[in-house]
């Protein structure tokens, strides 16, 4: 029922120009199976006619929450977040949800002021992209939450990722597998828990096959494309540079990629942890770790949306399969 005094008010001019009862009118608003299919097309038509919009917020307060489901991302910029955001807006809308959005840019103090207002609105469940450092602070939060991505330190709750680990280890074993001996790692966080199982993937993939681990080889820390670029930059000058790169974020591979292309180095086997735009335009076409944010954000409001209507069910992690997508830039031999 709508029950705040304006909106009342206006959802009787409603009913008195359908030419039914105020109930009748909250009920087509609220979706009731009893009316009439002639008479909730007649209802909503006068809606649109007079403009009528719901008050949300009115009856998230009476409901106690609303149908909105909070999503919280290292950065929309990103292309692999700005996937998963399109994909969570699109599975929230099958179930009749819409989506806030909201960017921490990998900032713990930006990360809290955003989740708490999201909290505050009393969104129906949060979907948390999770930065580095302790999330004890959210143990006590009513609202259902998912991790995504990640997990959340200090906290036990539902995470929706992928085998970071196992999924870096075949990446850098299939290079191993085509003769290469001197691989080089461009990650972004190493902090961050799914970038620091990624490069313990490529450890662990060359000390499994008896090949050290050369240090001026691992450039761990590159948050944004120029600083990828640079780190293969100095990968190219060094007295003994690789003979491929395994390249363990989109975001490093947009910087990766264009430094290969300008120095005229495509004889560098490469593959890349994420797909990107034209990847397999290229000459040649870049190998990846088929990692989307797509089936990432379908998976987490699935998970979420059970979690709302399971709120007693135990944490569970859900990992989403990846495969590895061959191109021609993985299987360079040197």
């Amino acid at each position: 029922m709508a029950g705040e005094p304006g909106e009342r008010s206006i959802l009787r001019d409603v009913a008195q120009a359908a030419g039914v009862s105020l109930r009748t009118a909250s009920r087509v608003l609220n979706d009731d199976p009893r009316v009439a299919a002639a008479t909730r097309e007649r209802v909503k038509g006068v809606m649109k006619d007079l403009r009528y919009t719901p008050d949300l917020m009115a009856r998230s307060l009476r409901g106690g929450t609303d149908a909105t489901i909070g999503l919280v991302v290292e950065s929309i910029a990103d292309p692999f977040f700005s996937e998963l955001v399109a994909a969570v807006e699109s599975a929230g809308a099958d179930g009749r949800r819409s989506v806030l959005v909201a960017s921490t840019h990998a900032d713990p103090a930006r990360e809290s002021r955003v989740v708490t207002e999201l909290l505050r609105r009393r969104v129906s469940g949060l979907l948390v992209v999770p930065t580095a450092g302790d999330h004890s602070w959210l143990a006590g939060a009513a609202t259902p939450l998912v991790m995504v991505d990640r997990p959340a330190e200090g906290i036990e709750a539902d995470l929706v990722g992928i085998d970071d680990q196992q999924a870096a280890f075949d990446a850098v074993a299939h290079l191993i597998a085509h003769g290469h001996r001197d691989i080089a790692y461009v990650g972004d966080y190493s902090k961050v828990s799914t970038s620091a199982a990624r490069l313990a993937g490529y450890r662990r993939a060359l000390s499994e096959r008896g090949l050290p681990v050369r240090a001026e080889l691992v450039h761990a820390d590159c948050p944004s494309a120029e600083a990828a670029s640079a780190a293969m930059g100095s990968l190219l000058a060094e007295a003994r540079p690789p003979t491929a790169v395994f390249s363990a974020a989109t975001r490093c591979s947009l910087g990766v990629v264009p430094r290969l292309h300008r120095h005229r180095r495509t004889d560098l086997a490469l593959v890349g942890f994420g797909d990107f735009a034209m990847a397999d335009a290229l000459d040649p076409a870049v190998t990846v770790v088929d990692h989307t944010g797509a089936a990432l954000g379908r998976a987490a409001v699935a998970r979420l949306t059970r979690r709302i209507g399971e709120p007693e069910l135990p944490p569970d992690t859900v990992h989403v399969p990846v495969r590895l997508v061959e191109r021609g830039s993985g299987e360079l031999r040197p």
